[in-house]
């Protein structure tokens, strides 16, 4: 049976852990005070605030980045899994430098969006590609292709998922609902202000791995006059720890997708190119009618990617849709994406990550069972997390019966304190890159172990 673990002692050890941490950081501190004067809480993004200052950083080179005051880290969150090819990789370096010297920006197509639509159809077995410049227009413009395709308005997605910050997207996400309703009806609820109800309506969500709340709601929605457009979702979640799909939910997903003229939409921007080659679309076996790519692609530089079939790609190639965007297609984040994907991603990069990852996951393992320790380990590819959860996470609502956000945060101040940068938030989730080797992955267990250690006393 898992011990519980004592809540007190958690926040014992909270208290320590980010008190150390917080001496270690007096440069990001004044750094803190001067830029929230005319920089919003001081960042860039608000998922890049932190309790009580942000960590600035300074430089990455491989596995490693350092802050502003000269700590070291293995980094075990890349960028929110954007850095797959390791922080300034040689050969991303030199294709950028290249390019950048013949021109960094045209508005106009070049060969190397060629290249690398061929490469995405080799992977993922979607024949048409357009590009953009980041997870949320990727998102964003598969909505749009969509609604066009189907003549449709109202969208679905799995209660729990992020895919974006555009308003269509920004609804169940991750707020502490009281009441969220049932699994036939779960609400629609904005992720924070500014979204217009009338938007907010239009999103309906469905939990994941429950076929049979998919098709309920799919019915009562064509009864009411309002077929959805698409379902949008990850095939695997990526943003409540890492939750696979139950065997047959996907193929039965595609099955009742089709069998009501709805857009399948797999959200890849976490899992594509990390979880495998061609992504969750080729590790899962079940095609969709569009994907969505980014983070990954082009090596830390701003893109984005959507794939389509030949059908619902129409709206596009016949111009009912303006797809656009002035960087769409940069000539560096495009060189960038096209040495990536011939020359750092390559069969040898996947054998390698999987076997860092594994070794993760099986050393977590070990350390769960000698602690009998609340949790699991999961993982794909380059993603992997330790689940704090004594039971096993399916969709949003297991997720919040199981999830403990105090021991989360305690073991992010574990691995900081310790040299390991773990991605901030909820879902304790690690994304190796192709320069993590044993002494990183290493580095992560002798953390992960103290820390059950100190919880067992």
């Amino acid at each position: 049976m898992t011990t519980t673990i004592d809540e007190t002692r958690i926040k014992e050890l909270t208290e320590k852990e980010g008190e150390k941490l917080n001496v270690k950081l007096g440069k990001s501190r004044d750094m803190y005070e001067r830029a929230r004067k005319h920089l919003c809480n001081g960042v860039a993004s608000s998922y890049q605030l932190r309790d009580p200052w942000p960590i600035y950083v300074d430089r990455g080179q491989g596995a490693k980045m350092w802050d502003v005051d000269g700590n070291e880290y293995y980094d075990f969150n890349n960028g929110f899994g954007a850095m797959l090819q390791g922080h300034a990789n040689p050969i991303i370096a030199e294709a950028v430098n290249d390019r950048f010297s013949k021109g960094s920006h045209f508005a106009m197509p070049d060969w190397d969006d060629v290249v690398v639509a061929e490469e995405l159809t080799e992977r993922f077995g979607l024949p048409k590609w357009r590009f953009n410049n980041s997870g949320s227009e990727s998102t964003m413009d598969a909505i749009r292709i969509a609604r066009a395709y189907t003549h449709r308005d109202h969208i679905m997605k799995i209660f729990g998922s992020y895919h974006g910050h555009h308003d269509a997207v920004m609804i169940s996400i991750s707020e502490d609902y009281n009441n969220i309703g049932d699994r036939y009806h779960l609400k629609s609820l904005p992720y924070g202000a500014g979204i217009p109800k009338a938007t907010v309506e239009l999103t309906v969500p469905v939990p994941f791995n429950d076929l049979d709340a998919l098709e309920h709601r799919i019915e009562e929605m064509e009864s009411a006059g309002e077929a959805p457009a698409c379902l949008i979702m990850e095939a695997c979640l990526m943003n409540m720890s890492i939750v696979p799909p139950e065997p047959g939910y996907l193929e039965g997903v595609r099955e009742v997708t089709k069998k009501h003229g709805i857009v399948l939409i797999f959200d890849e921007v976490k899992t594509g190119l990390t979880v495998g080659p061609g992504g969750a679309t080729k590790l899962f076996g079940v095609t969709p009618d569009m994907v969505t790519i980014a983070k990954s692609l082009a090596g830390g530089l701003p893109s984005g990617a959507i794939g389509g079939n030949d059908e619902v790609m129409s709206v596009v190639e016949d111009g009912s849709v303006y797809q656009v965007g002035t960087f769409s297609g940069n000539p560096l984040s495009m060189a960038a994406a096209r040495a990536s994907l011939e020359k750092v991603l390559t069969p040898a990069a996947y054998e390698h990550l999987d076997k860092m990852n594994q070794r993760l996951m099986d050393g977590c393992s070990a350390i769960i069972k000698k602690y009998d320790f609340p949790g699991y380990a999961q993982g794909f590819g380059a993603k992997g997390c330790v689940t704090f959860s004594p039971h096993k996470i399916t969709d949003y609502v297991s997720f919040r019966k199981g999830q403990n956000a105090a021991l989360n945060q305690l073991a992010w101040l574990y691995q900081a304190n310790r040299g390991v940068y773990m991605a901030p938030g909820r879902e304790e989730e690690w994304t190796l890159s192709v320069a993590h080797d044993e002494k990183a992955c290493d580095t992560y267990l002798a953390a992960f172990e103290e820390m059950a250690h100190d919880l067992a006393k």
